[in-house]
Protein backbone atom coordinates (compact mmCIF):
# COMPACT_ATOMS: atom_id res chain seq x y z
CA UNK A 1 0.00 0.00 0.00
CA UNK A 2 2.81 2.46 0.87
CA UNK A 3 4.42 1.95 -2.54
CA UNK A 4 1.09 2.76 -4.20
CA UNK A 5 0.71 5.91 -2.08
CA UNK A 6 4.29 6.95 -2.90
CA UNK A 7 3.71 6.42 -6.63
CA UNK A 8 0.43 8.33 -6.47
CA UNK A 9 2.06 11.31 -4.73
CA UNK A 10 5.06 11.33 -7.07
CA UNK A 11 3.57 10.13 -10.32
CA UNK A 12 6.11 7.31 -10.40
CA UNK A 13 5.80 3.75 -11.69
CA UNK A 14 6.50 0.38 -10.15
CA UNK A 15 9.92 -1.26 -10.62
CA UNK A 16 11.16 -4.80 -10.29
CA UNK A 17 13.51 -3.84 -7.45
CA UNK A 18 11.99 -4.21 -3.99
CA UNK A 19 12.01 -0.88 -2.13
CA UNK A 20 13.54 -0.53 1.34
CA UNK A 21 11.19 -1.03 4.29
CA UNK A 22 9.51 2.37 4.27
CA UNK A 23 6.86 3.69 6.61
CA UNK A 24 4.35 6.36 5.57
CA UNK A 25 4.52 9.96 6.73
CA UNK A 26 1.24 11.73 7.40
CA UNK A 27 0.51 15.42 7.10
CA UNK A 28 -0.01 15.56 10.88
CA UNK A 29 3.53 14.26 11.50
CA UNK A 30 4.83 17.25 9.50
CA UNK A 31 2.57 19.69 11.37
CA UNK A 32 0.71 20.42 8.15
CA UNK A 33 -3.00 20.35 7.36
CA UNK A 34 -2.87 19.96 3.58
CA UNK A 35 -1.23 17.16 1.59
CA UNK A 36 -0.15 19.58 -1.15
CA UNK A 37 2.03 21.43 1.38
CA UNK A 38 3.55 18.23 2.83
CA UNK A 39 6.73 17.19 1.02
CA UNK A 40 8.06 14.13 2.94
CA UNK A 41 6.31 10.92 1.91
CA UNK A 42 7.97 8.01 3.75
CA UNK A 43 10.83 7.20 6.13
CA UNK A 44 13.00 4.34 7.33
CA UNK A 45 15.85 3.74 9.78
CA UNK A 46 19.41 3.45 8.43
CA UNK A 47 21.38 3.19 11.68
CA UNK A 48 21.39 4.56 15.21
CA UNK A 49 20.07 8.12 14.94
CA UNK A 50 20.40 7.86 11.14
CA UNK A 51 17.32 7.93 8.91
CA UNK A 52 16.23 8.15 5.30
CA UNK A 53 13.22 10.20 4.22
CA UNK A 54 11.69 10.04 0.76
CA UNK A 55 10.18 13.33 -0.37
CA UNK A 56 8.55 14.81 -3.43
CA UNK A 57 9.02 18.36 -4.75
CA UNK A 58 6.18 19.49 -7.02
CA UNK A 59 7.05 21.67 -9.98
CA UNK A 60 3.93 23.78 -9.62
CA UNK A 61 3.52 24.54 -5.93
CA UNK A 62 1.79 27.94 -5.63
CA UNK A 63 4.01 29.23 -2.81
CA UNK A 64 7.27 27.28 -3.22
CA UNK A 65 7.21 27.82 -6.97
CA UNK A 66 10.29 27.51 -9.21
CA UNK A 67 12.49 30.59 -9.31
CA UNK A 68 14.21 32.30 -12.21
CA UNK A 69 16.27 29.86 -14.21
CA UNK A 70 13.78 27.00 -13.84
CA UNK A 71 15.04 25.63 -10.54
CA UNK A 72 13.24 24.65 -7.37
CA UNK A 73 13.03 27.39 -4.76
CA UNK A 74 16.08 26.97 -2.48
CA UNK A 75 13.85 27.76 0.50
CA UNK A 76 12.11 24.46 -0.27
CA UNK A 77 15.24 22.75 1.10
CA UNK A 78 14.78 24.38 4.50
CA UNK A 79 11.04 23.69 4.63
CA UNK A 80 11.45 20.06 3.60
CA UNK A 81 14.18 19.52 6.20
CA UNK A 82 11.95 21.04 8.87
CA UNK A 83 9.03 18.78 7.96
CA UNK A 84 11.19 15.66 7.60
CA UNK A 85 12.87 16.23 10.97
CA UNK A 86 9.57 16.68 12.80
CA UNK A 87 8.08 13.59 11.16
CA UNK A 88 11.04 11.37 12.10
CA UNK A 89 11.21 12.77 15.64
CA UNK A 90 7.55 11.90 16.14
CA UNK A 91 7.90 8.43 14.63
CA UNK A 92 11.36 7.26 15.72
CA UNK A 93 11.61 8.94 19.13
CA UNK A 94 7.99 8.46 20.21
CA UNK A 95 7.30 12.17 20.61
CA UNK A 96 3.51 12.76 20.78
CA UNK A 97 1.90 14.76 18.00
CA UNK A 98 0.71 17.39 20.46
CA UNK A 99 4.24 18.41 21.45
CA UNK A 100 5.70 21.74 20.33
CA UNK A 101 8.91 22.20 18.35
CA UNK A 102 11.10 25.28 18.72
CA UNK A 103 13.77 25.67 16.04
CA UNK A 104 16.47 27.90 17.52
CA UNK A 105 18.56 28.05 14.36
CA UNK A 106 18.35 26.70 10.83
CA UNK A 107 20.62 26.72 7.80
CA UNK A 108 20.79 25.33 4.28
CA UNK A 109 23.20 25.32 1.35
CA UNK A 110 22.28 24.16 -2.15
CA UNK A 111 23.83 23.61 -5.55
CA UNK A 112 21.51 25.39 -8.04
CA UNK A 113 22.37 23.01 -10.87
CA UNK A 114 21.03 20.15 -8.76
CA UNK A 115 17.65 21.86 -8.28
CA UNK A 116 16.70 21.93 -11.98
CA UNK A 117 12.97 21.30 -12.19
CA UNK A 118 13.12 19.73 -15.65
CA UNK A 119 16.18 17.54 -15.05
CA UNK A 120 14.62 15.31 -12.36
CA UNK A 121 11.24 13.79 -11.54
CA UNK A 122 10.69 15.59 -8.25
CA UNK A 123 11.86 12.70 -6.07
CA UNK A 124 14.26 13.59 -3.26
CA UNK A 125 16.18 11.38 -0.82
CA UNK A 126 17.01 13.03 2.51
CA UNK A 127 19.53 11.47 4.87
CA UNK A 128 19.05 12.73 8.42
CA UNK A 129 21.56 12.48 11.25
CA UNK A 130 20.52 13.40 14.80
CA UNK A 131 23.11 14.34 17.43
CA UNK A 132 23.47 16.08 20.79
CA UNK A 133 20.29 14.45 22.06
CA UNK A 134 19.07 15.49 25.50
CA UNK A 135 16.38 13.53 27.30
CA UNK A 136 14.07 14.16 30.23
CA UNK A 137 11.99 11.40 31.71
CA UNK A 138 13.13 9.08 28.93
CA UNK A 139 11.87 11.39 26.16
CA UNK A 140 13.99 13.56 23.87
CA UNK A 141 13.72 17.30 24.57
CA UNK A 142 16.56 18.72 22.50
CA UNK A 143 18.69 17.65 19.53
CA UNK A 144 20.63 18.69 16.46
CA UNK A 145 19.62 17.52 12.97
CA UNK A 146 21.84 17.55 9.89
CA UNK A 147 20.64 16.49 6.47
CA UNK A 148 21.96 15.68 3.01
CA UNK A 149 19.58 15.97 0.05
CA UNK A 150 20.13 13.73 -2.96
CA UNK A 151 18.47 13.61 -6.37
CA UNK A 152 19.28 10.74 -8.66
CA UNK A 153 21.98 9.64 -6.21
CA UNK A 154 23.78 13.02 -6.36
CA UNK A 155 24.05 15.35 -3.35
CA UNK A 156 22.33 18.64 -4.16
CA UNK A 157 21.90 20.36 -0.80
CA UNK A 158 22.58 20.21 2.92
CA UNK A 159 20.57 21.60 5.79
CA UNK A 160 20.56 21.54 9.56
CA UNK A 161 19.12 22.99 12.71
CA UNK A 162 18.87 22.85 16.48
CA UNK A 163 15.50 21.85 17.89
CA UNK A 164 13.90 22.00 21.31
CA UNK A 165 10.78 19.97 22.08
CA UNK A 166 8.25 20.61 24.80
CA UNK A 167 4.91 19.20 25.86
CA UNK A 168 1.75 21.25 25.42
CA UNK A 169 1.32 21.95 29.18
CA UNK A 170 4.95 23.10 29.39
CA UNK A 171 4.46 25.30 26.34
CA UNK A 172 1.41 26.92 27.92
CA UNK A 173 3.44 27.67 31.04
CA UNK A 174 6.20 29.16 28.89
CA UNK A 175 3.89 31.39 26.88
CA UNK A 176 1.50 32.36 29.67
CA UNK A 177 -1.16 34.85 28.59
CA UNK A 178 0.34 34.95 25.08
CA UNK A 179 -0.77 31.36 24.38
CA UNK A 180 -3.92 32.36 22.51
CA UNK A 181 -3.89 30.63 19.10
CA UNK A 182 -6.32 31.24 16.29
CA UNK A 183 -6.21 35.02 16.14
CA UNK A 184 -7.02 36.74 12.85
CA UNK A 185 -4.49 39.38 11.87
CA UNK A 186 -5.49 41.63 8.95
CA UNK A 187 -2.71 42.06 6.40
CA UNK A 188 -1.12 45.45 5.82
CA UNK A 189 -0.64 46.78 2.26
CA UNK A 190 2.15 44.86 0.46
CA UNK A 191 5.13 46.18 -1.42
CA UNK A 192 5.33 45.49 -5.15
CA UNK A 193 5.58 41.68 -5.62
CA UNK A 194 8.30 42.11 -8.26
CA UNK A 195 10.48 43.92 -5.73
CA UNK A 196 10.63 40.81 -3.55
CA UNK A 197 10.73 38.19 -6.31
CA UNK A 198 7.09 37.18 -6.07
CA UNK A 199 4.35 36.97 -8.70
CA UNK A 200 1.33 36.90 -6.36
CA UNK A 201 0.38 39.73 -4.03
CA UNK A 202 -0.85 37.29 -1.36
CA UNK A 203 2.67 35.86 -1.02
CA UNK A 204 4.32 39.21 -0.25
CA UNK A 205 5.50 39.38 3.37
CA UNK A 206 6.79 42.95 3.49
CA UNK A 207 4.99 46.22 3.96
CA UNK A 208 6.60 49.69 3.94
CA UNK A 209 7.52 51.21 7.28
CA UNK A 210 6.07 54.66 7.97
CA UNK A 211 9.49 56.19 8.71
CA UNK A 212 11.83 53.51 7.39
CA UNK A 213 14.98 54.21 5.47
CA UNK A 214 16.59 52.27 2.66
CA UNK A 215 16.52 48.53 3.23
CA UNK A 216 13.89 48.71 5.99
CA UNK A 217 10.44 47.10 6.03
CA UNK A 218 7.84 45.67 8.38
CA UNK A 219 6.80 42.02 8.29
CA UNK A 220 3.41 41.62 6.62
CA UNK A 221 1.29 38.93 8.27
CA UNK A 222 -1.90 37.48 6.80
CA UNK A 223 -3.23 34.66 8.98
CA UNK A 224 -5.50 33.56 6.10
CA UNK A 225 -2.56 32.45 3.95
CA UNK A 226 -3.23 28.77 3.21
CA UNK A 227 0.42 27.62 3.23
CA UNK A 228 1.90 29.77 5.98
CA UNK A 229 -1.00 29.35 8.42
CA UNK A 230 -2.39 25.82 8.44
CA UNK A 231 -2.86 25.47 12.18
CA UNK A 232 -3.82 27.99 14.86
CA UNK A 233 -0.77 29.99 15.95
CA UNK A 234 -0.12 32.19 18.95
CA UNK A 235 2.94 33.81 17.35
CA UNK A 236 4.38 34.54 13.90
CA UNK A 237 5.80 31.27 12.52
CA UNK A 238 9.56 31.04 12.14
CA UNK A 239 9.39 29.98 8.48
CA UNK A 240 7.30 33.06 7.71
CA UNK A 241 10.07 35.20 9.22
CA UNK A 242 12.70 33.29 7.19
CA UNK A 243 10.76 33.94 3.97
CA UNK A 244 10.19 37.60 4.93
CA UNK A 245 13.95 37.92 5.41
CA UNK A 246 14.53 36.34 2.00
CA UNK A 247 12.17 38.86 0.44
CA UNK A 248 13.95 41.73 2.21
CA UNK A 249 17.30 40.46 0.92
CA UNK A 250 15.86 40.18 -2.58
CA UNK A 251 14.63 43.78 -2.44
CA UNK A 252 17.93 45.04 -1.04
CA UNK A 253 20.01 43.37 -3.75
CA UNK A 254 17.95 44.76 -6.66
CA UNK A 255 18.98 45.05 -9.48
CA UNK A 256 21.95 42.73 -8.89
CA UNK A 257 19.80 39.57 -9.03
CA UNK A 258 19.14 37.31 -6.07
CA UNK A 259 19.30 33.55 -5.64
CA UNK A 260 19.66 32.43 -2.01
CA UNK A 261 22.05 29.48 -2.49
CA UNK A 262 22.80 29.64 1.24
CA UNK A 263 20.63 30.84 4.09
CA UNK A 264 20.92 30.71 7.85
CA UNK A 265 18.72 32.12 10.59
CA UNK A 266 19.02 32.28 14.38
CA UNK A 267 15.96 33.04 16.49
CA UNK A 268 16.24 34.99 19.74
CA UNK A 269 12.60 35.13 20.81
CA UNK A 270 9.05 34.62 19.60
CA UNK A 271 7.61 37.26 17.25
CA UNK A 272 4.19 38.34 18.49
CA UNK A 273 1.16 39.31 16.42
CA UNK A 274 0.30 42.52 18.24
CA UNK A 275 3.43 44.56 17.50
CA UNK A 276 5.25 45.44 14.25
CA UNK A 277 8.32 43.34 13.45
CA UNK A 278 10.80 45.58 11.64
CA UNK A 279 13.37 44.22 9.22
CA UNK A 280 16.65 45.81 8.21
CA UNK A 281 18.58 44.41 5.25
CA UNK A 282 22.19 45.25 4.47
CA UNK A 283 24.21 43.94 1.52
CA UNK A 284 27.94 43.42 1.03
CA UNK A 285 28.40 43.30 -2.77
CA UNK A 286 30.68 40.73 -4.43
CA UNK A 287 34.34 41.62 -4.04
CA UNK A 288 35.19 40.32 -7.52
CA UNK A 289 33.29 38.91 -10.51
CA UNK A 290 31.83 35.49 -9.93
CA UNK A 291 31.87 35.67 -6.13
CA UNK A 292 28.85 35.84 -3.88
CA UNK A 293 27.15 38.80 -2.27
CA UNK A 294 26.22 38.64 1.41
CA UNK A 295 22.84 39.90 2.56
CA UNK A 296 22.26 40.34 6.28
CA UNK A 297 18.71 40.75 7.58
CA UNK A 298 17.80 41.45 11.19
CA UNK A 299 14.34 41.47 12.77
CA UNK A 300 13.36 43.53 15.81
CA UNK A 301 10.14 43.91 17.76
CA UNK A 302 9.57 46.44 20.53
CA UNK A 303 13.27 47.26 20.41
CA UNK A 304 14.31 43.66 21.08
CA UNK A 305 16.08 41.38 18.56
CA UNK A 306 13.89 38.61 17.11
CA UNK A 307 16.23 37.00 14.61
CA UNK A 308 19.44 37.35 12.63
CA UNK A 309 19.59 36.01 9.07
CA UNK A 310 22.32 35.68 6.45
CA UNK A 311 21.96 34.87 2.74
CA UNK A 312 24.60 34.27 0.10
CA UNK A 313 23.77 34.89 -3.54
CA UNK A 314 25.83 34.58 -6.73
CA UNK A 315 26.61 37.78 -8.57
CA UNK A 316 24.55 36.52 -11.49
CA UNK A 317 21.61 34.16 -11.10
CA UNK A 318 20.54 31.50 -13.61
CA UNK A 319 18.35 33.02 -16.30
CA UNK A 320 19.45 36.57 -15.44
Amino acid sequence: MLDLVYMERTGGTATATAPPPLQPISVEMCHRARAEDTFPVAWTTLDTNQYLVKAYWPADHPFFSPVRGGIHDPMLVAETMRQAAMAVIHAAYDVPLGHHFLVTDLDYTCHPEGLDVEAEDGLVDIRLSFSRLKLRGGRVTQLRVDTVFERGGRPVATSGGDVRITSHPAYLRLRGDLAQPGRHVPAEPPVDPLLVGRSRTEDVLLTPTPDGGEGEWTVRVDTRHPTLFQRPNDHIPGMLLFEAARQAAHAATTPMGFLPVHGSISFHRYAEFDSPCRLVARVIPPLRPGTRAVASVTGHQDGEPVFQCIFLTPQRTPGA
